[in-house]
């Protein structure tokens, strides 16, 4: 985008978030003829999944694979349909009656809606193990990230360990970019395996299938499985130096590593949804939060839909397709007339389940073992932000501490930059099962606006509704 961008001061919907399903609920909305605004804090449309697909260096399209780039068809579909985008905005704040403040530009900005959808998506899932905080250790979505907006190749030791297709799909596009992996270090429990059997009718007859195999047959000839880990620690003084690992009984070992990059699967970004007041619910076999939806995607505050895997993981095609059923949903809503120019109804819901089929199997076999969520050792971080270890945790819960909320008050916990994103379902689990009770009975942190760090002088020059000076004081 050229210059700053031109806000209007009400829009029929607005949409947070431009990767698979913000980028197709922009575009079916502006089709039927809603003025249609698409906020996203990224420099280029894409998200996580299609991340700088418009300014990526990496050319060889082997490289990051077809279903990277398919993502081509949503842009082109949406530059088409007339929605605008506005880059490099960060939404700090939704209020009940349809606010949003926008910062962009080192300036907040505050819009109205008559229907507003959240398309966050989603966050690797926390993975504390001793020594995950090291100089050299890191994500594989972050990896990730430097390939596709970058152009980067991971050098040295390196070594993949976790659980999921992510970590998979990573090792496959290092490979292929001409990288070398030492070793993968598949945390998968091996009674996964044996529980995912009955979902697996449902999965032969998925676009999963063919894929998934053909990739893990591909990583699997040129780098080194290890399968079973049980056991696994970043090692060194000032950097990573090492990995120690163990697989069932048998003696842990050590293995030189220059990087380590860890996955155990992701999560839907709830904190946006949760500052708003809509209502979640613990997901147990996603092992996370999600929010309470229709089919439409429609949620428990009216006129806020959430689409995509914010909504809970399904995958990038189904994302998209959520996307476009909370668009019909919004153009049933303000503009029915409209109702014409989108696919039937029917056909929208029978593609998002056509796209979703399989993915109960991956959720089963990739659920990521209980001492891989909840740290063993006491000396563990699980705030890496306030730097507060799962013994502080312990120690607080058999004081009393009864959820994540008291945490705040007695170790600050989840409340650092990241707002709980890096901690927040390590706590909720850790609470739960110190309290022998269900997650859903511990809850989650009390998220209040601003949910990303802005400036204060933001919030001072801006021009402010009495709602959303209220919700400002609040937080």
């Amino acid at each position: 985008m050229n210059g700053a961008p031109v806000f209007e001061n009400t829009y029929d919907v607005a949409v947070v978030g431009a990767g698979p399903a913000g980028l197709a609920a922009g575009a079916t909305a502006a089709k039927a003829g809603l003025t249609t605004i698409v906020l996203d804090e990224n420099p280029a449309p894409g998200g996580q999944i299609y991340r700088a697909i418009t300014t990526t260096p990496v050319r060889r399209e082997e490289i990051l694979g077809e279903d990277y780039w398919d993502g081509q068809k949503l842009i082109q579909e949406f530059q088409s349909s007339g929605a605008q985008l506005v880059s490099g905005a960060t939404v700090w704040s939704i209020s009940r009656a349809l606010e949003i403040n926008v910062s962009q530009g080192g300036k907040t900005h505050l819009i109205n809606a008559r229907w507003i959808i959240l398309a966050t998506g989603a966050q690797e899932r926390p993975f504390p193990i001793p020594g995950w905080t090291l100089p050299g250790v890191m994500t594989a979505g972050g990896a990730q990230t430097l390939l596709k907006a970058s152009g980067l190749v991971p050098s040295g030791r390196v070594i993949l360990a976790g659980t999921g297709p992510l970590l998979w799909l990573l090792a496959a596009q290092i490979l292929r970019a001409g990288g070398d992996i030492t070793a993968i270090l598949d945390t998968t429990p091996l009674e996964n395996y044996v529980r995912a059997l009955r979902q697996l009718p449902g999965f032969l007859l998925s676009p999963y299938f063919a894929k998934g195999l053909r990739l893990l047959t591909e990583v699997r000839r040129k780098t080194r499985v290890i399968k079973g880990v049980t056991k696994l620690e970043a090692q060194g003084k000032d950097k990573l130096a090492e990995v120690l690992f163990a697989t069932g009984s048998q003696p842990a070992t050590r293995m030189a590593a220059d990087l380590l990059l860890l996955h155990q699967g992701v999560v839907p970004n709830v904190n946006l949804a949760m500052s708003i007041g809509i209502d979640h619910r613990w997901d147990e076999l996603q092992l996370c939060w999600v929010p309470v939806l229709d089919q439409y995607g429609n949620s428990s505050v009216p006129g806020i839909a959430i689409a995509g895997d914010g909504a809970g993981i399904s995958g990038a095609l189904a994302a998209a397709e959520r996307g476009r059923l909370a668009a019909y949903a919004a153009v049933k809503a303000l503009k029915p007339e409209a109702l014409s120019h989108l696919p039937a109804e029917q056909i929208l819901l029978q593609a998002l389940a056509k796209a979703q089929a399989g993915r109960a199997f991956l959720d089963t076999l990739y659920q990521p073992p209980k001492h891989f969520r909840i740290p063993e050792k006491n000396e563990t971080l699980v705030c890496r932000c306030e730097e507060v270890t799962a013994g502080q945790i312990r120690e607080m819960v058999a004081l009393g501490c009864e959820g994540p909320n008291q945490l705040k008050s007695f170790l600050r916990c989840g409340m650092g930059p990241c707002q709980g994103r890096l901690c927040g379902l390590t706590a909720t689990e850790m609470i739960a099962a110190e309290r022998n009770v269900s997650p859903q009975q511990v809850g989650y942190y009390r998220l209040r606006p601003p949910i990303k760090p802005i400036q204060l002088a933001e919030i001072a020059a801006m021009p402010q509704s009495e709602t959303a000076v209220k919700a400002v004081v609040r937080g």
